[in-house]
């Protein structure tokens, strides 16, 4: 007989190996985890109709657009990647170039990828408190994210993240390029509506 219990932590003093935290994740597969490079336990709420077909979206694009350049892979907000400043992050978006997934191992590739995406999307829902995004933005940058896009509809604004480089505010409706990192990809943004 099993028997569901809600997990109950208090996530500031939870301290978890690698191998914990992905089996955590493994034995909890109904739960969105995440963890800083701090080590804390992030639970993910799930997103409403309107965040899921914003994102759903924006991945279809990104993902036609590899499909036509065949540049490298698209992954969808299921996917936690392991970044190399210690964090364990899922954004709503992402994309690897090809020859630096390929030169991971099969093993890495079926795990949590132990790389930084070169190329992320976070799209802020209501339930997200845009300072731990931009927290969450800044983190992706010092993992190796070369170009970032934080979508928050409640501002009507678009951030764009780059390296070493001041964060750009862009007001919506706006078009926005992959620039060098994803050469020819373009991705309208506009403006958002309660009506969705």
């Amino acid at each position: 007989m099993t028997i569901t219990l809600p997990l109950r932590l208090d996530l500031t003093q939870v301290h978890l190996t690698d191998e914990q935290f992905y089996q955590l994740c493994l034995t909890n597969p109904t739960l969105n985890l995440e963890r800083t490079a701090q080590g804390a336990l992030i639970v993910m709420s799930p997103v409403g109709g309107d965040s899921g077909n914003r994102e759903a979206d924006y991945i279809i694009d990104l993902g036609v657009w590899n499909r036509q350049t065949k540049l490298g892979k698209v992954f969808s907000s299921s996917t936690l990647f392991k970044l190399p400043g210690g964090g364990d992050r899922s954004p709503d978006a992402a994309w690897v170039e090809l020859s630096r997934w390929q030169a991971l191992t099969p093993e890495q590739r079926q795990k949590f990828p132990p790389i930084a995406p070169d190329f992320v999307i976070e799209l802020r829902s209501r339930t997200d408190d845009l300072g731990l995004l931009r927290e969450k933005m800044a983190e992706y940058l010092a993992s190796g994210v070369r170009l970032g896009w934080l979508i928050n509809p409640q501002d009507q604004q678009v951030e764009i993240y780059r390296l070493q480089t001041e964060v750009e505010v862009r007001s919506l409706p706006t078009v926005l390029s992959g620039e060098a990192v994803l050469p020819g990809f373009e991705l309208a943004v506009d403006v958002f509506t309660d009506e969705g």
